[in-house]
């Protein structure tokens, strides 16, 4: 017979065989890794477009690729901004910060958005002033060299981006890759207006550039949202709280559970739950339970820390004849 216990286990990543994603012993050293180079990637190729894009534009005069340039500029602050606030996100928990600092790449997510927001009205802004007083493009030739070389550059980032997310499901990798999407858009729509801009459709220059902008603020609340979501402590999916309570009740000596909570800040997961058991278990067998139903959903989601609560089925039972 015991009494009630609680006891709080980390769960560090085990050696397995399951190949998917962050599910290796280096859970941590890797998702620190993939988005340390992603952000990298990104300032770089970022500041490459910044010159490349500032220099057509000075000889086009073209509003499309100003847009194009202001876009690729806040791209690169925001990039850089990445690299700083991951060396703070990806520390490991300290004493002030029991939990870790996940959080702080949601709220890198919502910087971000607000770059974005104002990105989008800067291009409304330039847009709507070239829609009403269009002008012709110079040099339209070297807008479109440079122009194609800013889609190839952002589209091998985005692929690669894409790759880092799949693995890390990073929220601040997430939100750059959106910039650069729509940087995809914009370079192309650049590209269809300087055509149309010679002749054929004057405003198109102006046009395009205001219909990326609605796109942008379209993006920046998809970044919001995710942001807020996480910053709430919100419980990770369905799917994987199903998972949790399979691998709890599948075990032989375990009776039932109940409060079963869960959060996840950044790429770590925070799992809490009462775990039933017979009242005729000694404290020791009771803990070895906990500890194999711990190594199980290390097993299953790696990078997380694991709370359980130790309840004799009698004590659940009185509780319940009570409420």
């Amino acid at each position: 017979m015991f009494n009630a216990v609680s006891f709080m286990s980390k769960v560090m990543p085990k050696e397995n065989n399951d190949q998917s994603p962050l599910s290796n012993q280096n859970t941590s050293q890797e998702y620190a890794y993939w988005v340390k180079l992603a952000a990298i990637c990104s300032s770089s190729v970022a500041l490459i477009l910044v010159i490349i894009k500032s220099y057509a534009w000075l000889v086009s005069d073209s509003s499309a690729m100003l847009a194009s340039t202001t876009d690729s500029i806040l791209d690169l602050f925001a990039s850089v901004m990445n690299i700083v606030i991951l060396r703070f996100a990806l520390a490991p928990a300290d004493k002030e910060h029991r939990f870790g600092h996940g959080k702080a790449e949601s709220l890198a997510g919502l910087v971000q958005a607000a770059f974005v927001l104002g990105s989008a009205l800067l291009l409304i802004f330039n847009g709507v002033e070239r829609i009403i007083n269009p002008r012709e493009i110079v040099h339209n030739d070297i807008a479109i060299w440079v122009t194609i070389i800013a889609i190839l550059l952002t589209l091998a980032l985005v692929i690669f981006q894409r790759i880092v997310i799949k693995r890390t499901g990073s929220i601040i990798i997430n939100a750059d890759a959106l910039h650069y999407q729509s940087d995809l858009l914009l370079n192309a729509g650049v590209l269809v207006a300087i055509f149309l801009s010679q002749g054929i459709w004057v405003q198109a220059d102006g046009a395009f550039t205001v219909a990326v902008a609605l796109y942008l603020l379209f993006g920046a609340g998809q970044i919001i949202y995710q942001s807020v979501y996480q910053l709430m402590d919100h419980e990770i999916s369905d799917a994987e709280i199903a998972k949790i309570t399979t691998i709890i009740l599948n075990h032989d000596h375990v009776l039932g559970m109940h409060e079963l909570r869960t959060r996840q800040s950044g790429a770590q997961r925070f799992i809490q739950f009462h775990l039933e058991v017979e009242d005729s278990l000694s404290l020791l067998e009771a803990h070895s339970i906990g500890d194999e139903i711990e190594h199980e959903i290390d097993q299953a989601f790696a990078s997380c820390e694991v709370f359980i609560h130790l309840d004799p089925s009698s004590v659940v039972s009185n509780t319940n004849q009570t409420n």
